[in-house]
Formats: C-alpha cells, structure tokens, sequence
C-alpha cells in the first residue's frame, strides 16, 4: 500500500493554496474554514513541516509548501481530465444522426466523404427518416429538423434556409421547344405533386404557387389536379430528374442538380420555406464529438 496522506487533506491544502484563503476553499469544498484549517494541520503533521505562513496575513504558502502546490495541482488536474475521458464514451463509436429523408439522400450523404477527409477515426451512423426522433430517449445523438422555429428545450445550431421554385429537367423544356414567359406557360407541361406531412396550410405547394402566380399573371387558370402525385419527396425528385413533369423543390434539396446544371428552375417565382437546424441535447456525453460535427456542418454548409 502508498504510504499517502488522507486525500481530505491533500484537496484541502490543494484548494487553500490555489485560493490563498481558508475561506475560499472551504466555499468550494463545501465545508467550514475551520474543518480546512483542521485538515492542513493533519498535512503538515504528516509532512513534518509547515506549510502555510499564517501570520501576517495574507495566507503565503512556505518554501514546503510551495514545492508540494504545483504537484498535488497538476495531479488534480490530471486525475480530473483521466475521470473525464473514462466517461467519454469512444470518440470512435459512431455518431448517430437522424435526418429527413430528402436533405439525407440529396444534400448530407454527397458530402459525407467530406467528413470522412476531416475525421477519418469518426464514423456517422445517418437515419434518414421524416420521423421525429427522440434525442431524450436517446434515439440520437444529433437530429437534422426541418421546421420554421428552433425546437425548444435543446442546443440548436441553424445550417441554412431554404426557398421553393418551379424546377424541372432541361430536357422537359426542350422537348417542348418552346420557351416559358409567363407562369401560365408551366401548364402546358405535367405538374408533380408530393404530400408535406406536417399538414401545414402554408407549406410551398403548387395550389399555395399558383395562387401566388396569379397575382402577376391574372390568366392564369389553376390546375385542377396532378398529372403526379407521390407521398414521399424523393420519389417527386426523383420523377423531376427523370423528366417526367415539374415540381415545387427545395432550393436546398435539389442544391446540387441546380448547381450541376441538370435541373433548373422553371420559374422565378419562389415560395418561402423553412430552416434546417442541427439539434442535439445540451450537456451531451457525446459533446466533443458532436461539436466536431457542428463545426464540420459549418464548413460545408
């Protein structure tokens, strides 16, 4: 066994030398200035030499002691961060992200190799999913939400906001040959519709763009029904790339096809959507991980 000094003693002197005052490390140790004193005589007992010069005040640490402060500091100090990093869960194990569908398939997962660049050791599990997740049940440790407001109740961080427009294939407009002047133009061609879940009434959609479009173009006469309609976006996106019709698209979502040049907008006229906020719980055990993360987002964004 170490023949060591009870370690009451040992933060007791530790913490009055670091606060120069018995009071102060009684504050912080949660006990009396009297109990520290108390303790510092047992340290000095054990050690056989004084370790504080009492009088006069203020509290100056003697020769003894000021070689024994810097140890018992940097072993404290050590000890913490050791304590810390056993509690750490693995840096390596993977960090779960849940995500909607579409901004999973069409924006996060073309830069994952991205990632993979910057932290090599770190590997993403992605939940692609229009589900909410729950991060306090511990379904994930970073949820990507798609919503006007940031969710309460958790640390958020904004990546972008996104707007809608008309958006088609170039070769849809070219097999036409003609080109569109006017939004009543887009009739000619078939519409794509896909269900928004959250049943929002002001969601970007074709009847809330056509009411929109006859503002600046009076002639305009609606479209009384889909020549598509899907439940799930992608599947929409998916029509859109193959030239099948136009639809109402994020300009976040379909970012890179509009960059690329194998979409386009059909129109300028464009709806307001929402913003995509990364959202995890405040205090994680993952922190250093998910800031990791966070800073990534930023850099790609």
């Amino acid at each position: 066994m170490r023949n060591c000094p009870p370690l009451r003693a040992l933060h007791a002197f530790e913490a009055a030398a670091r606060h120069g005052s018995f009071k102060a490390a009684a504050a912080e140790l949660g006990v009396t200035p009297t109990a520290i004193s108390h303790q510092v005589r047992l340290l000095e007992e054990i050690c056989g030499r004084k370790l504080f010069q009492r009088r006069p005040r203020p509290l100056v640490l003697t020769g003894a002691g000021a070689r024994l402060f810097p140890i018992l500091r940097n072993g404290f100090d050590l000890l913490s961060g050791s304590l810390a990093a056993v509690a750490e869960p693995d840096f390596q194990a993977p960090l779960r992200v849940t995500s909607p569908n579409a901004f999973a398939s069409r924006w996060l997962v073309p830069r994952l190799p991205k990632w993979r660049e910057a932290n090599p050791a770190v590997p993403l599990d992605i939940i692609g999913t229009d589900a909410v997740l729950d991060l306090r049940a511990g379904a994930a440790d970073v949820a990507i939400r798609y919503t006007r407001r940031p969710p309460l109740g958790f640390a958020t961080q904004e990546i972008c906001r996104d707007s809608f427009f008309p958006i088609c294939s170039p070769r849809l407009l070219a097999s036409d040959g003609r080109t569109i002047e006017r939004a009543a133009d887009l009739l000619r061609y078939p519409l794509i519709h896909f269900d928004w879940m959250n049943r929002d009434p002001d969601a970007p959609t074709w009847p809330r763009w056509l009411a929109t479009a006859r503002s600046i173009d009076p002639d305009l006469i609606p479209h009384k029904a889909w020549d598509l309609s899907f439940r799930e976006e992608l599947h929409a996106i998916d029509a859109v790339v193959a030239g099948q019709g136009i639809a109402i698209c994020s300009d976040v979502v379909v970012g890179r096809e509009l960059e690329n040049g194998s979409l386009v907008k059909a129109h300028q006229l464009s709806l307001p959507g929402y913003s995509f906020y990364i959202v995890w719980m405040p205090h994680s055990p993952r922190s250093a991980v998910i800031e990791a993360f966070l800073g990534w987002m930023r850099t790609v964004a």
